[in-house]
């Protein structure tokens, strides 16, 4: 936690040491193993939603209390500037832009939005929320969120960015776009949730995506079929959380939800990663640590 954020400490009830940013993988190379079990209680939030809470900016600091980081996705870039703005000061988060499928799909991010996505692509280390869904819901827009993904595609093909991807009987299609416009060269892409057939899943494997997994994923037979064939150096630990419109969010129930998933992982896979998840989940988040959001 930096700046203004010492300044509101949070009323979270977390029993954890003062905040502090997570070692990157390359300062753990080499080091003794008790060093590297110590992150493993460290755990991060790849896919979370701080945005969506009336208490952002306390949920934020609960979390760095926690010694959680986090990327928190956005659904529009008018989102993505109101929710940079306000989580500035907070050191553990990673705000990333976003437009939403969803929105798309409903008409509140149109040519405007996606234009202005554009515009923000070109500064942005960290994109998301963005995809395709073409659930039952949201099919009939389906060529409209296809143009809208293509150019969100083609904004991130400069490479440098991590990208949080929606994709709802629609990871083929997420995939073509990507590959199309070279966006899978230089960027860290990671579907979150991920739903779709094993051979699209083996396909994003062998484009080097990786994996955002948390409960509601492995609650379900083919969520945990899903996490025990990722590899284990693409899996990343997730929330999805708060709920869109919640009006006060506490961190420790977000801190609670990963360490509820790590410890469903670890029952599927027959082993703890969470020192391995940690290490990749630094790494992806310090690709953007020096860019503001």
């Amino acid at each position: 936690m930096v700046g203004d954020a010492g300044k509101a400490r949070s009323a979270s009830t977390c029993e954890a040491p003062a905040c502090g940013s997570l070692p990157t993988a390359e300062a753990l190379d080499g080091a003794p193993a008790e060093v590297r079990g110590d992150i493993s209680t460290r755990l991060s939030d790849l896919h979370c939603h701080l945005d969506f809470a009336g208490n952002a900016r306390e949920l934020a600091c609960g979390l760095a209390d926690c010694g959680t980081e986090c990327l928190s996705v956005t659904v529009s870039p008018r989102g993505f500037e109101r929710a940079a703005e306000l989580l500035a000061a907070y050191g553990n988060v990673r705000v990333g832009l976003g437009l939403h499928p969803w929105w798309v799909s409903d008409g509140r991010c149109g040519e405007a939005e996606v234009a202005r996505f554009e515009q923000l692509a070109a500064g942005a280390r960290f994109i998301g929320e963005v995809g395709l869904d073409f659930g039952a819901r949201h099919v009939a827009t389906c060529e409209t969120q296809l143009a809208a993904f293509d150019r969100v595609a083609a904004s991130c093909a400069q490479g440098g960015k991590v990208l949080s991807i929606h994709a709802v009987r629609s990871a083929g299609d997420v995939l073509d776009a990507l590959e199309r416009r070279h966006c899978l060269e230089g960027n860290a892409c990671i579907f979150h949730w991920f739903s779709g057939t094993s051979e699209e899943l083996q396909r994003a494997v062998g484009l080097g995506c990786f994996f955002s997994v948390g409960e509601r994923m492995l609650a379900s037979r083919r969520g945990r079929a899903y996490a025990q064939a990722i590899p284990a150096a693409r899996l990343l630990l997730e929330t999805d959380l708060p709920d869109e419109g919640t009006p006060h969010a506490a961190s420790c129930d977000l801190e609670a939800s990963l360490q509820r998933a790590a410890a469903l992982l670890a029952d599927v896979r027959g082993e703890r990663l969470d020192g391995l998840i940690a290490e990749t989940s630094a790494t992806l988040l310090a690709r953007g640590a020096r860019a503001s959001n």
